[in-house]
């Protein structure tokens, strides 16, 4: 959903445009003489809860050179 709200407006409206933004997930574009100017959008929460052992034995081994330099080839991108 999308609003359009002029910039003229904002002082008496700001609270309620933040709250329709963040409860109804609306989009509001700010205009200035119609002219569009900035949007106002909700903020999604990023979700970072991790699950214990969800790859539990995936690594089935792990090279000798695992942690040796990388070779120049790899930094340049020249063969």
């Amino acid at each position: 959903m999308q609003a359009t709200v002029d910039i003229k407006e904002l002082p008496g409206r700001l609270d309620a445009l933040l709250q329709e933004a963040k409860k109804k997930g609306t989009e509001i574009i700010l205009t200035r003489d119609n002219v569009p100017q900035a949007q106002l959008v909700p903020l999604v929460p990023k979700v970072t809860s991790r699950v214990p052992d969800l790859n539990a034995g995936g690594v089935l081994f792990i090279s000798e050179d695992f942690d040796a330099p990388l070779p120049e080839e790899f930094w340049s991108g020249m063969p």
